[in-house]
């Protein structure tokens, strides 16, 4: 289910398969007509706020927010709730993110990899936000919440998906890898890229490759891991933002033959077996019937 080329070549070969499923599903919007996901969207999206809200009791989430830079905000921005704060949307993404996660009361995710998928809320309500915003300002149709539920359940599915078979954790790579991926593909289409643009933001996504999940355990275990989301689905904010720019995606990103040079040999080997791009295609087929 992988692209099948010669390494030889300069010839760029199809999309993964996986990365070509993951934008059908995120194109496929208008499909998701279940009153009882969208419920549950909304249910997630109250309790993640609650979550961010009450992490501003905790001085060590408060000295996070903010402009990375003193005063580099931005009126019209994203604004940051609970806050006065309006910046750019990428970390507009990063704070709402760390807010979300600070306290690791939000949702979670039990499969072959854990996770909180609400995670995805940080670049999801500092994009749509600054949409809507600009889009007003501009005279334009703004953002509905029905959109940013959809976009909830998108990044949900592709998550939850992702996680059943693939055990990041099992090589010490932290499961915020999956927020990233998730988070691009629906703000790609948020912003209105098409499945081209989504494809690149997808591929840039997987190459960037996880964080080691070092802050996670002991004697390393540190505030890391409470930001560590904000800083993925910010990153996808940033990818999202490129890639309706015009940067290039790599379609084999997923398949392309590794090579670890050693002195006086060169070792290849593909990336992970396909088998696990069909399973995980035909489960994201299952969930957009299951929203349907």
């Amino acid at each position: 289910m992988m692209s099948r080329y010669d390494p030889t070549s300069t010839v760029r070969p199809e999309p993964d398969a996986l990365l070509q499923q993951i934008a059908e599903y995120v194109l496929s919007k208008d499909e998701i007509i279940s009153d009882e996901a969208i419920d549950t969207a909304r249910l997630c999206l109250m309790d993640s706020l609650g979550c961010g809200l009450l992490a501003l009791n905790y001085p060590a989430c408060v000295k996070m927010l903010g402009p990375i830079v003193p005063g580099a905000a931005m009126q019209g921005g994203a604004r940051v709730p609970g806050t006065s704060y309006e910046l750019d949307p990428v970390q507009a993404a990063f704070n709402i993110g760390a807010m979300v996660r600070w306290l690791d009361f939000n949702d979670t995710w039990l499969a072959a990899e854990w996770g909180h998928p609400s995670d995805n809320v940080g670049g999801l309500l500092a994009l749509t936000d600054y949409l809507s915003r600009k889009r007003i300002s501009d005279g334009e149709r703004p953002v509905t919440m029905r959109d940013l539920l959809l976009g909830m359940i998108q990044a949900h599915e592709i998550q939850g998906v992702l996680a059943l078979e693939n055990s990041f954790n099992r090589v010490g790579l932290d499961h915020v890898l999956l927020v990233r991926v998730a988070s691009a593909g629906v703000l790609t289409r948020l912003l209105g890229g098409t499945r081209e643009d989504i494809i690149n933001a997808l591929s840039n996504a997987f190459i960037d490759g996880g964080a080691l999940r070092t802050y996670r355990h002991a004697p390393n275990t540190g505030s890391r891991k409470s930001w560590a989301a904000g800083d993925a689905t910010s990153r996808a904010v940033w990818l999202a933002l490129h890639a309706l720019r015009g940067e290039m995606g790599y379609p084999s990103a997923l398949s392309a033959i590794r090579e670890l040079r050693i002195p006086g040999k060169i070792a290849a080997r593909p990336s992970e077996p396909s088998k696990r791009s069909s399973i995980h295609c035909s489960a994201l087929r299952k969930a957009r019937r299951r929203n349907g």
